[in-house]
C-alpha cells in the first residue's frame, strides 16, 4: 500500500524524523487558511498523487502569499496529474487534496531509502548526496551515485547497520553527518516495527539555517501485514478508495484479493502463487479464468463466504475452482465454511468442484461431504481444473 505524501509525513513524525509544519486542504479556501495559519512568507503546494517526480509537471508549486495559495490549489484540486513518461506512475491521477506546507531555504538536498531487496531477501539501505527531482534520470547516467548498505535484524527486531557510515558517504560536517545516521536508524526502526518494504526520503533537506528536513517522503506498507496495525488500515482512506474498481474494493474489505477476467471458471485460491498456478491448469485444461480471486490468511468465513456469493451471482461463470492449501494462519475448514454458506444462500446452481490440501484439509472435506450440497471433491489441483472446465460445459 503505497500511502500518500502527507501520510508518510505523519509516520515520519511518529519516528522522531522532522518534516515542514503542513496542512492537508481539500478545497481552495481550506487551502488559503492552511497558509494563513501555519504563517511565515512562502508555502509550498503539493499535489498529493502518487506520481513520482511531480513537481516537473506542476504537481509541487511555491506562493508568497495565501492569495497565491488559493489560486495554486484552484489550478491543482479536480485536475490529472501523470509523472512523465518512464516514470514508474504514469497512469493520471485526479487531484483530491492539496500538502500546503512551510517552505525552506535549502543549501544541499540528500536521498536515503530503505527497501525489501526481495533478491536478497533483506533490506538495504540506498543514499546519495545527489537528492531532489529526477534522482532516477541522473542514477540512470551516473550510476556511482549512489550507495548501498546492508540492514540486517537482530533476534530482538532491531536493525543492524552501519548507519554511521551511511552518513558518512554524504560528505556532511561531523553534527549533520551524526544526525543524518540517527535518521537513517529511525528509518529502519519504522520499516520494521510497521511491515514497511520501503521507507524513502527525498529531498532530505540541509536548510540554510543546519537543520535535517524531510521535504517529501515515500512508504509503501505490506498489505498482508496491516491485521496486526489496525489503526493504519485507515489509510486506505476515501480518497483512495474513490477511484477504485468498486468490486476490488469491497473484496479487499473482505480479505480478498479480486480481479474480474473475461472467461467461464470462477476460481478462489489462497495464496498469489497458487491462484496463478490455478489459472495456468484452467487455461491448459481448454478453459477460460472469469476472475482471480486470493484468499488472505486473515478471511474468516464470511469472508470467503461473500466471495463465493459474488462468483454465483454472475451470469458468466458456469463453473467453480475452488484449490486451497491450508497455512498456520488459513485452516481448510473455515473455507469449507464459507464455501457451504455461500452455496447454500446462492438461488444460481452451478459445478462447484474442491480441492483442499494441508491444515484441516480432511475434517474439511468431511463437512463438504456432510453438507448435502452437489459439490465436486478433487484429489490433485490438475484433475481439480480439468473437472471444472468439462463441468462448465
Amino acid at each position: 500500500m503505497l500511502l500518500h505524501e502527507f501520510q508518510a509525513k505523519e509516520l515520519f513524525e511518529r519516528f522522531g524524523i522532522r518534516v515542514p509544519r503542513g496542512r492537508v486542504a481539500a478545497s481552495v479556501a481550506e487551502a488559503e487558511r492552511a497558509a494563513q495559519r501555519l504563517g511565515g512568507d512562502r508555502w509550498a503546494i503539493k499535489a498529493q498523487v502518487r506520481a513520482t517526480d511531480r513537481r516537473g509537471v506542476g504537481g509541487v508549486r511555491f506562493s508568497a502569499s495565501p492569495d497565491g495559495v488559493a489560486a495554486t490549489a484552484e489550478l491543482m484540486l479536480g485536475q490529472p496529474l501523470a509523472a512523465r513518461p518512464g516514470s514508474l506512475n504514469t497512469h493520471p491521477e485526479p487531484v483530491k487534496l492539496v500538502l500546503v506546507e512551510q517552505a525552506f531555504a535549502i543549501l544541499r538536498q540528500l536521498y536515503l531509502a530503505l527497501v525489501l531487496d526481495r533478491g536478497a531477501g533483506g533490506f538495504v539501505f540506498l543514499a546519495s548526496r545527489a537528492g531532489g527531482e529526477g534522482i532516477e534520470y541522473r542514477l540512470a547516467n551516473e550510476p556511482g551515485l549512489m550507495s548501498r548498505f546492508a540492514v540486517l535484524i537482530d533476534d530482538t527486531g532491531a536493525a543492524v547497520a552501519d548507519f554511521a557510515a551511511v552518513a558518512r558517504g554524504l560528505g556532511l560536517a561531523d553534527e549533520a553527518s551524526v544526525a543524518v545516521a540517527d535518521i537513517a536508524a529511525r528509518m529502519a526502526k519504522l520499516a520494521i516495527e510497521l511491515d514497511a518494504t520501503q521507507v524513502e526520503i527525498n529531498p532530505l533537506a540541509l536548510t540554510v539555517a543546519g537543520d535535517l528536513v524531510a521535504l517529501d517522503g515515500k512508504v509503501v506498507l505490506d498489505d498482508n501485514a496491516l491485521f496486526r496495525h489496525p489503526v493504519l488500515s485507515a489509510f486506505r482512506d476515501a480518497v483512495e478508495r474513490e477511484d477504485g474498481n468498486p468490486e476490488e474494493l469491497a473484496a479487499d474489505e473482505r480479505q480478498l484479493n479480486y480481479t474480474r477476467l473475461d472467461g467461464e471458471i470462477g476460481l478462489v485460491a489462497n495464496g498469489a502463487g497458487l491462484g496463478l498456478a490455478s489459472l495456468d491448469l484452467i487455461v491448459e485444461a481448454g478453459g477460460r479464468p472469469a476472475n482471480f480471486m486470493d484468499v488472505r490468511t486473515t478471511a474468516t468465513s464470511l469472508d470467503i463466504s461473500y466471495g463465493l456469493e459474488q462468483l454465483l451471482g454472475d451470469p458468466g461463470v458456469r463453473a467453480i475452482l475452488v484449490n486451497v492449501h491450508g497455512g498456520g494462519m488459513q485452516r481448510c475448514d473455515t473455507i469449507a465454511e464459507g464455501v457451504l454458506m455461500a452455496a447454500g444462500r446462492a438461488s444460481r446452481r452451478i459445478p462447484i468442484v474442491v480441492r483442499m490440501a494441508g491444515n484441516s484439509a480432511e475434517f474439511g472435506i468431511g463437512r463438504l461431504k456432510q453438507g448435502g450440497l452437489d459439490l465436486v471433491i478433487a484429489d490433485d489441483m490438475e484433475q481439480a481444473a480439468r473437472t471444472a472446465v468439462a463441468r462448465s460445459r
